[in-house]
């Protein structure tokens, strides 16, 4: 094998094999000395030069003499080299070894990233962490294009946003629904411009509060709709004339535009990071008269109820209250609304259907013997529990309505999950139960809880739990693992899970409750097991969200905490609110807080000014 192309070894004593005369004249070189390597090193100029001033300050037969050793090491078989080198090394002494050693540590470092063919660079890229990809992106422009490549950024995001990663531990959240929405929105646009060229693309309308809110559920593939989602070019492409040009213009206009993986994670890594060192920015509404005790918002609108009997609907972008819903002659103690409609209940009994866009009352249910405390609605199934201590599941599409009867005091709340046909409830009388929604029956009744159970969760079926040993967390909170705590099942064996029918998906495998013990547990459904206990809270939990990343909760020592859900430690405490903590929303870079101080307070993730909105009523009818 040849260390170097024959030009480049004019000296030699063997005949010279014209290099068009073999079938792969490449494999005849080293890698390191390949004509068309990449790894092969230039010339290092000043070294050089220094190395040519020394041969010349030797005389005439030293010159040639050394000439001659390189010229014979340089058309040397690669054995003859071994030879060669194994000789020289022989006669060395220590202080020239160590000159070697010195020397040699330098040229033996290759470029093997552009050297390797693109394909197993990129997989070597995809072991990296965030940090460390960032500085690969910083050695030289071609570390910095296959650093920066989609596919090794796509990668990242599937690891880590909407789950914790295994690696690195790190969980950003999603992307908002607004993005998706305008995505979706873009899509549509560029689908109708492909379908027909002679029509006028439709500009981009507005997003305002008469938008209608996006109901978008997100996949594990909803993170490949990356496109941009600022659309002036589509509305000014829209207002362009039919001459050729112009309508160029307007096709390269309606063409998807695509972000990049890494803004992609950029941006939720910002959000995350963010969650992660409680930096936020404030926003507080004011405008109720009297306590706040149920709230929603998505992406511009917040709706939240009062005991001043009033549901009033915010506009989040421009910070003020642009509808105030009138019409319960009670607190209102449970909210829920959609793209059209709003439900509320109340404790005067009934339950009111909304147009929350126009303020108008569609209609009108009396529906328990007592107040209406809790309600949820998914698709055609609305279910609401009462003081009375019962449930009544509502169906839309047939007109029906039962009653589930086993909870001995307040049902103080319930969650629907539509796929499995199963509801969730808790109740004052300390027990949460499942109840199959086809057979009116209990599937699994869990005790533990010593206070009265207040807010109950279905975990997303993303979420997977970690089956790890208790430690000492920080900020004081205790993390407790209980395995002694078995729930009863009351109408299947204790492997129902098991045997649930496969034509039937099966409800999420972990749920979430707070209570009045200042407690928040983790079970899990199949076994009935407490899987963890969180403490941290001084009084009573009243309010509790949550998502795959982290679990929220608002208590009446007036403190917002957040938790990490798969540890249990609680990394956040928030105050501000003079009052009881009574209800909370959660979105991934946003949180919302209810309380008995008639306040609403929102915190971002996002980079916001802090602003304090105040919208006070003017007369004594608003309150009527």
């Amino acid at each position: 094998m040849k260390h170097t192309p024959n030009h480049y070894a004019p000296i030699s004593s063997r005949p010279q094999i014209p290099i068009t005369s073999m079938n792969d004249p490449i494999k005849n070189y080293c890698y390191r000395h390949q004509p068309n390597s990449k790894c092969r090193n230039t010339a290092d100029e000043p070294s050089m030069e220094l190395l040519q001033k020394d041969l010349e300050t030797l005389s005439q037969s030293d010159q040639k003499s050394i000439s001659l050793v390189w010229s014979l090491f340089s058309t040397a078989s690669a054995k003859r080299r071994h030879l060669m080198l194994q000789g020289i090394l022989a006669q060395c002494c220590f202080p020239q070894l160590s000159y070697l050693s010195t020397t040699v540590r330098e040229l033996i470092r290759i470029d093997f990233i552009t050297a390797l063919p693109t394909e197993i660079s990129v997989r070597i890229l995809c072991f990296l962490d965030t940090k460390s990809l960032c500085k690969a992106a910083q050695v030289n422009k071609g570390w910095k294009i296959l650093a920066e490549d989609d596919v090794i950024w796509h990668r990242m995001c599937e690891q880590h946003i909407h789950r914790k990663c295994t690696k690195c531990g790190w969980g950003l959240p999603l992307l908002e629904r607004k993005k998706l929405r305008t995505w979706k929105r873009q899509k549509e646009l560029h689908t109708t411009d492909l379908r027909s060229k002679t029509k006028s693309p439709v500009p981009q309308a507005s997003l305002n509060i008469n938008d209608s809110p996006a109901t978008i559920q997100l996949s594990s593939k909803a993170c490949s709709k990356r496109m941009v989602d600022e659309l002036d070019s589509d509305s000014s492409a829209a207002e362009t004339s039919l001459s050729r040009s112009k309508w160029n213009q307007r096709d390269d206009a309606m063409k998807p535009k695509f972000r990049p993986w890494k803004e992609v994670y950029k941006d939720r890594f910002q959000v995350g990071s963010n969650w992660k060192y409680g930096r936020c920015s404030t926003k507080v509404f004011r405008g109720h008269l009297s306590g706040v005790s149920c709230l929603q918002f998505d992406d511009n609108v917040l709706a939240t109820g009062s005991r001043d009997f009033t549901i009033k609907i915010w506009n989040l972008e421009k910070a003020e209250c642009i509808r105030t819903l009138r019409g319960h002659r009670s607190g209102v103690e449970a909210l829920q609304f959609d793209n059209q409609k709003l439900i509320s209940g109340s404790l005067d009994k009934t339950i009111r259907v909304w147009n929350w866009r126009t303020g108008e009352c569609i209609n009108q249910y009396l529906a328990h013997e007592s107040g209406v405390i809790a309600l949820n609605f998914v698709g055609n199934l609305l279910a609401s529990g009462s003081m009375d201590t019962t449930i009544k599941v509502w169906n839309f599409e047939d007109k029906s309505v039962f009653a589930l009867h086993g909870h001995t005091d307040w049902v103080n709340a319930i969650k629907v999950d539509e796929a499995s046909r199963t509801l969730l409830s808790a109740s004052d009388d300390r027990s949460i139960r499942l109840w199959d929604l086809d057979n009116h029956q209990t599937i699994q009744v869990f005790d533990g809880h010593v206070g009265q159970v207040q807010q109950v969760s279905f975990l997303p079926k993303e979420f997977e739990f970690d089956h790890i040993d208790g430690s000492e967390p920080e900020n004081g909170s205790i993390i407790s693992i209980t395995s002694d705590t078995q729930s009863r099942s009351s109408t299947l064996p204790s492997t129902w899970y098991d045997i649930w029918p496969a034509t039937r998906p099966k409800p999420p495998r972990y749920i979430l409750t707070g209570a009045l013990d200042c407690t928040v547990r983790l079970w899990d459904v199949s076994t009935g097991l407490c899987l963890r206990t969180f403490f941290g809270h001084l009084e009573g939990i009243w309010a509790l969200a949550a998502d795959t990343l982290r679990v929220v909760t608002g208590a009446e020592d007036k403190l917002l905490k957040v938790w990490d859900i798969r540890s249990g430690r609680c990394e956040k405490t928030f105050s501000g609110h003079v009052g009881s903590i009574t209800c909370i929303g959660l979105s991934d870079s946003r949180m919302c807080t209810g309380s008995e101080d008639s306040e609403v307070r929102m915190y971002s993730f996002k980079h916001e000014e802090s602003r304090t909105i105040s919208t006070m009523p003017t007369s004594i009818e608003d309150f009527t």
